[in-house]
């Protein structure tokens, strides 16, 4: 096939003019046929922000509509918050449109969507009044609803604003909105994209997709990324795109300058992947999967400076020679550890305590075990470390359970089989002040992580960079070619 599927990330969205006139506006040129607009596909995310308050706070944990609504507090905090990320979507449809056709037909989709969910939660609050009926037993599927807001409110206002510029475009609603079947991911996108022309028609599709499978209960916020690539590997498209705010590089420009990154050219699914794990991904590491195995080329692209060729990542790249490529990182890790003598000697004595990690809900950045202590590194709000620190206590009573808030830091390539890496490294955070915590290496040889304390996260992330970008003679090299 000829097309390619695109993504667009929520901070890029919130700047629709730059993306009408980088992205959608600009034509592109399919191998071997001529420039055009169309023979694209473009999954939107919703706009920045709007997902955090129907959800909660992707980085603070402040609650959003559901964790309110979890809460069942009698005073109904959610809807008041219902309330406010509603006004927040009318502002935007108000910034959008100039046209009062055209906003008053987004503001009407928007607000009957709003008001279907208002009724929806407040019968099951009703029915839940009930004890036959656990609100436990309805949360995900409420965390599913409200997350197909933001992915329909973008998508609906991003056809109109088109439409606006004579682009025939066509909204492509996978939340199956007060649908009453429920087919599997891939039937969905399938009857979707079976009447849709793609040399006439460009496809505008919701990031959410709701589905019997439940998108949220494997990829949580990672839901548009599975989206975007089950999209691409059934439509059988020639190239996959993700368009964000940043260039992929070799770290994060706030913390050691503009001026001292490198945009990376290329690299592999195996990085990607050590980048998702630390909730910096390029993308979700099961959507990456579905791409890699059909052979499909993923490119990260820089929303604002779309000349740029973007990040090229693909199955067989390795670096000519062994470097560093990128330093990555994430702050507020909990360290969780569990010491009991019991354990030593006992190959089933962990079984238990992976599945409440499992069930808890947060993420295992990873972990390392002793004789007599296992520790996890874990991503997820406080609440739910507490309900597994409880669980594991009740069924480890005889166990001393402690958890510390840590940040860590990595240092990723295709290739880092480098004489002397962890000494340069070690070297390089101790000269900085940073004192290590722990430290994880595979003999695979593609990252190298470092547990810091919390306050050391920018030194640590500063130091990793200097020395294996900045003072690096293969980057040099490369800046000045």
């Amino acid at each position: 096939m000829l097309h390619t599927v695109e993504k667009i990330g929520g901070t890029s969205m919130s700047r629709y003019e730059e993306v009408l006139n980088n992205i959608w506006l600009r034509a592109h040129t399919p191998q071997g046929s001529p420039a055009t607009l169309y023979q694209r596909i473009f999954v939107v995310s919703a706009y920045a922000g709007m997902t955090n308050g129907l959800l909660e706070h992707k980085k603070t944990g402040e609650p959003g509509v559901y964790a309110l609504f979890a809460e069942m507090d009698e005073k109904r905090p959610w809807q008041n918050k219902l309330d406010q990320v509603l006004d927040n979507m009318l502002s935007m449809n108000a910034a959008i449109f100039s046209n009062d056709v055209q906003r008053k037909r987004a503001d009407q989709f928007i607000c009957q969507r709003f008001a279907d969910t208002r009724t929806c939660l407040e019968n099951l609050e009703t029915v839940c009044n009930f004890g036959n009926f656990q609100l436990d037993d309805h949360l995900h599927q409420v965390r599913e609803m409200l997350s197909a807001l933001g992915e329909a409110h973008s998508a609906y206002n991003s056809v109109q604003l088109l439409r606006q510029h004579d682009v025939n475009a066509v909204f492509v609603d996978l939340t199956n909105w007060r649908s009453d079947s429920q087919p599997g991911l891939d039937e969905t996108i399938r009857r979707a994209f079976g009447g849709i022309d793609l040399a006439t028609q460009l496809p505008i599709v919701t990031g959410y997709t709701q589905c019997r499978e439940g998108l949220m209960k494997t990829f949580d916020r990672g839901y548009s990324e599975m989206t975007f690539s089950k999209i691409a590997t059934i439509t059988g498209a020639a190239e996959a795109i993700i368009h964000k705010e940043y260039h992929l590089s070799t770290a994060d420009p706030a913390l050691v300058g503009t001026d001292n990154i490198q945009p990376i050219g290329m690299t592999n699914y195996d990085v990607a992947d050590q980048l998702a794990n630390l909730g910096m991904e390029a993308i979700h590491p099961r959507a990456a999967s579905g791409l890699r195995k059909k052979n499909i080329l993923l490119r990260i692209k820089n929303t604002f400076e779309p000349e740029h060729e973007g990040t090229q990542i693909c199955s067989d790249y390795c670096s000519d020679e062994p470097k560093v490529e990128i330093i990555a990182g994430t702050k507020g890790v909990w360290a969780l550890e569990i010491f009991d003598q019991d354990m030593v000697g006992n190959p089933t004595y962990g079984e238990k305590m992976n599945q409440l990690v499992q069930e808890s809900g947060v993420r295992v950045l990873t972990k390392d075990y002793n004789a007599n202590t296992d520790t996890f590194y874990l991503k997820g709000n406080k609440r739910r470390i507490n309900w597994l620190m409880d669980k594991l206590q009740q069924v480890y009573p005889d166990s001393d359970i402690r958890v510390e808030k840590l940040s860590m830091v990595s240092a990723i390539g295709s290739d880092m089989n480098i004489p002397g890496l962890l000494h340069k490294a070690s070297g390089a955070l101790s000269e900085a002040g940073v004192n290590i915590l722990s430290v994880h290496q595979a003999m695979r040889q593609v990252d190298i992580m470092f547990l810091v304390r919390d306050e050391d996260y920018g030194k640590a992330v500063e130091a990793l960079h200097q020395q294996f970008v900045e003072k690096s003679e293969l980057w040099q090299q490369q800046a000045s070619a």
